[in-house]
């Protein structure tokens, strides 16, 4: 009896530090200093580069600065709840709790710095065209119609502005293969009406403007 008994004791006290532990959590989800926002920032820039401008490599990481705090924030979560397939930013995404979503998204936000550029020169002009007018003939609205005239973006949809060329290139034409959040519903048959002329053209033009 005294066996079972301490059993019980034991089992009683880990149920309870569990509980007081998930209260813990859960209040410290509701805030967060600015020691830790400003040290997850710099493990953000190991990959996303010096002020979130992005990172030209072999695979493109692209630049944060700038974005829409609701997308970016959305982008997360998704990432985390795997709705964007991206193992990486799943051990990132996950682990961050809603008040440090916020303030890393807030921050990236507040950052403007010079586009890096490195498209063909050559593509902007048709980029301009489709981007401002979209594809008529293929039912491709244009991209200033949700992302803005100087596709600043709002709300939930997000900035291309100074998006890496490489990225933007990548993200159209592996759309369905990466992405299942809500947006997808919108910009999937648009991704798949572009060629992959169109689809460069288009980064090459976003990826200039600041």
């Amino acid at each position: 009896m005294k066996g079972i008994r301490r059993k019980l004791t034991v089992q009683s006290a880990a149920a309870l530090a569990a509980v007081m532990f998930a209260g813990t959590s859960r209040a410290n989800d509701t805030t967060v200093s600015n020691q830790e926002v400003q040290a997850k920032l710099q493990y953000c820039k190991v990959c996303h580069g010096v002020s979130a401008q992005g990172f030209l490599g072999y695979y493109p990481i692209p630049r944060l600065a700038g974005q829409q705090i609701a997308y970016m924030e959305n982008q997360l979560r998704g990432f985390a709840e795997r709705k964007r397939v991206n193992n990486i930013m799943f051990n990132v995404g996950h682990v961050l709790s809603p008040a440090m979503i916020t303030a890393l998204a807030t921050n990236f936000h507040d950052l403007n710095p010079k586009p890096l550029g490195n498209a063909p020169k050559e593509l902007v002009a048709a980029g301009k065209k489709i981007y401002e007018e979209g594809v008529p003939s293929a039912n491709v609205l244009a991209c200033a119609s949700c992302h803005g005239k100087e596709a600043k973006g709002d709300g939930q949809f997000p900035r291309l502005a100074g998006q890496l060329y490489g990225y933007v290139t990548l993200q159209l034409t592996t759309w369905s293969k990466e992405r299942a959040e809500n947006t997808s519903d919108i910009m999937a048959p648009i991704a798949r009406g572009l060629t992959d002329a169109q689809i460069k053209a288009v980064a090459a033009y976003v990826s200039y403007l600041e």
